[in-house]
This record gives C-alpha cells, structure tokens and sequence, in this order.
C-alpha cells in the first residue's frame, strides 16, 4: 500500500527546506531527513548499518574520481595565465563582427568551458578580464557584467561538467552520453547570446569593432593552441573512446601541470600546493554531498514517492515534451533559490525512476536539467554568480541584474529548443553510439 502522498511530501519536503532556510549544509540537512522519514517507519527501517553502507557504496565509483581531477586542472588552467591567452586569441577571431567584445566575451566562455566545468569558476576566473576590457571600450558596467554572467552559463553544458558528472552519477547514465550530448546545446547557447548581441549592437548603433588583422590572428593562435588542445584531448579522447570520462579527467590535471611547468614557466610550488588545497576541500564538501544524498535517494525510492510521481504526472498529460517543460519551468524556479549540485541530489533521485515511463531519455533529460539549472545560476535572489561578477566587478548587485536580464531572453529561447527537439542533445551520442 502506497502511504499517503501528502504526508511522503511533508516528511521529504518541509523538513529539508526547513533546514536549508535556516542555514543546515545541504550535506547533513539530506541525512537528517533520511534519519526521519526511516524512524517514522514510511521508508527502510533505521539501522546504522543500513545508513553508512549507502554512503560508503554512493562513493566507491571510479566516475567520481574525474570531479577531482577536473577541478584540479580547471583551477591550474586558470592559474597559469592560460585565460589571458584564450582571450587575445578570441578577440581577434570574432571582434571585427557587430558587438565587437560582447562575442569575445561569449566565445571565450565557450572555450574556456572545455576546460572549467564550472559557471562559477568561468565567472569568477574570466569576468574581471571580460569586464574590463568591455567597459574600457565604452560598455556600461551592468552590459558587460551581464553577457559576462550570461556566457558563464555555457561552461557546464559543453564538456567537462562537475554537474553532468553528478546527475550521471545519480540517475545511472553513461557520463561519456552526457558530455557529448552537452557540445551542441553548449554551442547552442553560444549561438543565441551571439545572434541576440548582433542584433543590439545594429539596433542601438554601437561601434566597438575592431578591423581584421590576420597578422594578429595568426600570432594570438600559436599562443592559444595549448589552451585549444585541452577541451581537444577531453571530448575527442571521450569520443573516439581513447579514454573514459575519469581518464580524461586525469589527463586534463596532467596537461594542465605540464603547461605551466614547460610552456607558462610559471607554476611554482606554492601556487601548486594551494591549488591542491582548493581541491581537496572542494572535492570533500561534494563527496559528503553525494553520499548523503545517495542515503535519501534510497529512502525515497523505498518509500513511493517516485511511483506516486509518476501517476501524477501521467494525470496532467502523457506528452513526453509537455511534461519536459513543466520540469523545465519547475528547475528554473528551483535553480533561484538553491545551489545546483544540492538540486540534482535531491530532484533526480525522486525523478529519474518515472523518466523510461513517460518517455523522456535520461541523456536528454540531464541537459535540458542542466541548461535550466545555469540560467538559474543568474537568477536573482540567490544565483551564485551574480555574487562572483559582484566580487570582480565594481558594481553593485542590483546592477549586474539589470546588466543580466536582457539576456534571458536567449538562453530561455535556446532552453525551448532544446526541449522541443531532442536531436539537439542526442545526436551526437548517437552517432558514436553512446544513446
């Protein structure tokens, strides 16, 4: 017999945003919770065993090992001077079209997100380059800070992605599938930021372009083919299954050493050692995440709710596209108030057993949660990089936000997309038969 939905909500629900309003780690707000609904005798009976052998077994995953190693080689890349390299190369490439900096900003963010995995850490890492450079050549700050924030979205979409590791980690899926299903919406939203910028810049006269220079392209690309090769050796080597996902992650973190020790010359022990530092503190908060979050999701399942999920869903339509948008509308709202990685942990254990049943793909699914989940990234109240581009600009909040929501116009356009047409996402995995 299935209990009551309305008391599975308020035992799941309440409580956890109980304990996340007033301040709880996200970490052990998702354990206590477990500890209540196993008490109250609606999920798996308590036992101590029962609890630490679902933590223990969410972590002993080699796929989890590749958020380490990306985090450590997004962190050196960023360290070693390797962005500034990255931007001179963009803004001779794209400078000379309508919007001059406003595409470099974008196609930077693109390049740069096949190193990062973050919006957070291309926010933070690039914004103060972008920022700058706009503003001293006649943006207002809110513009500037507002594609800046825009494009840090497309960083988790185009591989690598901590948080596409995450969600394949919980909902089961080949994280190898979601990379390559991440690089054409990645581009994607690339492409509407830019169409969007274009028309602006026609519309509101705005000369800010720079003549072609093949001369400067050409010398600004031998110095950024190091900073090219890496998203190169990650998705290709992924692709052409040279390597796995975690692999590749270990090779990026061996790049990125290599780079600043032989190419920047820059890499000293210090700098090494405190990169590290970030990285394994980064690394134990997401990992006590995740096994705590495997302890809920397992209680969830025992418990009905997804069975119960499902029959209402199926109540309110059986159009797989219909009810994406639903979702897609629920995770831009959920991704203004709550961390994205806190999200996954809880929404997709609760949602990833009806997907197969309403017919939604998992592949596809992840990456419209994904997209949705970025755009909240620059949502106010609580979106994390409005508070990053605060730290590395001059502005002050308000103003990032008025900079930031002219451009939710495109995003939310490429988000549509993306739901209404699946090939979006899935035909690259399957042409190398990973969907």
């Amino acid at each position: 017999m299935i209990p009551d939905p309305v008391l599975l909500i308020l035992l799941f629900v309440i409580p956890l945003l109980v304990f996340y309003l007033i301040g709880v780690h996200v970490a052990f707000a998702l354990g206590l919770v477990s500890v209540l609904v196993m008490l109250s005798g609606l999920g798996p009976s308590w036992t101590v065993e029962t609890f630490a052998n679902r933590m223990f077994g969410s972590l002993n995953s080699f796929t989890l090992l590749a958020i380490p190693f990306f985090l450590f080689a997004g962190r050196m890349m960023n360290n070693i001077g390797l962005t500034d390299d990255i931007f001179d190369f963009a803004e001779a490439l794209v400078s000379p079209l309508p919007g001059g900096l406003g595409h470099v900003n974008v196609v930077v963010s693109i390049i740069f997100s096949g190193m990062s995995g973050a919006a957070v850490a291309d926010a933070a890492g690039l914004g103060s380059i972008e920022y700058e450079a706009m503003t001293s050549r006649g943006y207002d700050g809110p513009t500037a800070a507002g594609i800046t924030g825009a494009s840090s979205t497309i960083g988790p979409i185009i591989p690598p992605s901590i948080p596409i590791i995450v969600y394949g980690v919980t909902a089961q899926v080949s994280i190898g599938a979601l990379f390559l299903g991440g690089i054409l919406p990645g581009l994607l939203m690339g492409l509407a930021l830019m169409v969007f910028i274009t028309v602006g810049a026609l519309r509101s006269g705005r000369s800010d372009t720079s003549p072609f220079n093949l001369r400067k392209l050409a010398e600004s690309s031998v110095r950024a083919i190091p900073g090219l090769i890496a998203p190169a050796i990650i998705i290709g080597g992924i692709a052409l299954g040279i390597f796995t996902p975690t692999e590749a992650a270990a090779v990026a973190g061996i790049y990125a050493i290599l780079l600043g020790v032989l190419f920047y010359r820059n890499l000293d022990w210090d700098t090494f050692r405190s990169i590290l530092g970030d990285t394994f503190e980064d690394t134990a908060v997401l990992t006590l995440i995740i096994a705590f979050a495997n302890v809920y999701g397992f209680v969830l399942t025992i418990s009905g709710l997804p069975t119960i999920l499902t029959e209402g869903l199926l109540t309110l339509s059986t159009d797989p596209t219909f009810i994406l948008l639903l979702f897609a509308l629920f995770f831009l709202i959920l991704g203004t108030f709550m961390e994205t990685i806190a999200i996954i942990l809880i929404v997709v254990p609760i949602v990833a057993p009806v997907l197969p049943q309403i017919g939604i793909d998992p592949i596809h699914f992840g990456i419209v949660m994904m997209v949705a989940l970025m755009i909240g990234l620059i949502s106010p109240p609580f979106g994390v990089v409005l508070f990053a581009l605060e730290r590395v600009t001059d502005l002050e909040i308000e103003e990032i936000i008025q900079g930031i929501i002219p451009y939710y116009i495109p995003l939310l356009v490429a988000l549509v997309l993306l739901v209404v047409f699946p090939s979006i996402v899935l035909s690259v995995p399957r042409y190398f038969g990973l969907a």
